[in-house]
């Protein structure tokens, strides 16, 4: 496919709407626990059955990321774009198919796998291209994108709910949701196909004066960074916040449902399902947030206080999350908001440690802690949900052991982040120059490691 340059004198501000209508998409990956009460009832599974739809897109999602930037770098943001259209909206179809025949595996296979697919490279689609675009607001302009996924819930969690309160939640409801889903969701996609552009020589040559054209700091490969303690230890850190994080999420409805089903005011699906939304809006203020605070207080003070913060919210939701909505709600914010966080600071501490040579392609590699997170968060949860419930238990006992499982791993994370030191010289690239007008929150980060 032939990569689509603008024309002299194209607005670059038309570019990041086109990041956002594929990331705004994707991002509904976000509200599938809106589905699981309903595919549990007319498919009669276990929490943990439902669950691997999810898990299986978020696996395909990281692993797709990793070993497909290359293609996307080679074809550009359009080919990328129409491959993630075509992904994601098939895997809708084919569980509209699944649900309509009452082939589950079928809604696994579409969703999971395929979708995952258009998962992993409509995240990444964009973001290279926003750079170019942006040199001299490379962060804000990739955060954009960023947060577009991580909000993609807060639209798909209410329109999911609506779609299953009209159309029924057996597998005929659930047959034309899936469809609806599909189909609207491949309309609003090809806006960002037809939009997206990447810039012409004028502008990159114009663009240079407003970046530094040669790299400071250490500079490392990909394949040598991958070889290096720092990328491992990142690399738990990762997974250990993105397992917390997705615990939650991928459960949000029927766990808000649970935990105060024995009470005076117990939560119906519309609240549960604006529950969700909330925790997209919190998702997605984090990777905004969290991510510029992260500017100013240095990326190892912000990812120690996302572990160390987040068991703390955990440990009060255990204890005493069924005795308050207004605790667990906020809790549950705070950890998602980390969560959000999480994702969006990793770019510039992998920036910080191995510098901007080959820092897309480290990322991508990184992101396989997400694969990992997304089987293993929601496994957790949902396997001793089930387990509790065979014993007999309900409520917020079904929890009670997951969460202190989540606070143990956060502390692992917060270990791993403590061992995070500078790059030995030995792992470089060149020689690193130094500049007094290198990034000052890396330089705050080399200091604490000191």
């Amino acid at each position: 496919m032939k990569l689509p340059v603008a024309p002299p004198g194209w607005s670059r501000w038309l570019v990041p709407p086109a990041a956002l209508s594929v990331h705004l998409s994707i991002g509904q990956a976000y509200a599938w626990s809106v589905f699981k009460p309903a595919l549990e009832s007319s498919l009669h599974l276990s929490g943990t059955q439902s669950a691997l739809p999810f898990q299986l897109g978020i696996v395909m999602l990281g692993l797709s990321a990793a070993f497909g930037g290359t293609l996307v770098e080679r074809n550009g943001p359009r080919w990328a774009m129409s491959v993630s259209l075509v992904c994601f909206s098939l895997g809708f179809l084919l569980s509209a198919l699944g649900a309509g025949l009452e082939q589950y595996w079928l809604i696994v296979f579409g969703y999971g796998f395929v979708g995952g697919i258009g998962l992993g490279i409509g995240y990444i689609s964009p973001v290279s291209t926003l750079i170019k675009w942006f040199p001299d607001r490379p962060g804000m302009a990739t955060g954009i994108a960023i947060m577009g996924f991580g909000g993609g819930a807060l639209i798909a969690s209410p329109w999911s709910a609506q779609m299953l309160e009209s159309f029924g939640d057996g597998n005929g409801g659930l047959e034309l949701a899936f469809l609806v889903h599909g189909l609207v969701y491949a309309v609003f996609m090809s806006l960002g196909v037809l939009l997206v552009r990447v810039p012409g020589k004028d502008v990159r040559a114009e663009s240079r004066g407003t970046a530094r054209s040669t790299p400071t700091g250490p500079q490392v490969t990909a394949n040598q960074a991958i070889r290096t303690p720092q990328f491992w230890c990142l690399w738990v850190v990762l997974c250990m916040n993105v397992t917390a994080g997705i615990g939650i999420l991928e459960k949000a409805a029927p766990m808000i449902t649970d935990f105060f089903q024995d009470t005076s005011t117990p939560v119906s699906a519309s609240a549960a399902a604006g529950f969700v939304a909330l925790l997209s809006a919190a998702n997605m203020a984090g990777r905004i947030g969290w991510s510029s605070t992260s500017d100013l207080i240095g990326r190892k003070n912000v990812y120690r206080l996302y572990l160390g913060a987040g068991a703390l919210m955990y440990l009060l939701i255990a204890l005493w999350g069924d005795s308050s909505k207004p605790l667990f709600v906020l809790c549950a914010l705070v950890i998602l908001s980390f969560y959000g966080g999480g994702f969006a600071t990793i770019p510039a501490y992998l920036k910080d440690l191995f510098g901007t040579h080959q820092v897309g392609a480290i990322h991508g590699r990184l992101l396989t802690a997400w694969s990992t997170a997304g089987v293993l968060g929601p496994l957790i949860v949902n396997r001793i949900a089930d387990s509790q419930e065979d014993a007999g238990k309900h409520g917020q006992d079904l929890y009670g052991l997951s969460f202190m499982i989540m606070i143990g791993l956060l502390v692992v994370g917060f270990v791993a982040n403590e061992l995070v030191r500078p790059v030995h010289h030995r792992h470089h690239l060149v020689p690193a120059p130094r500049e007094s007008s290198d990034d000052a929150a890396a330089a705050r980060d080399r200091q604490q490691s000191a």
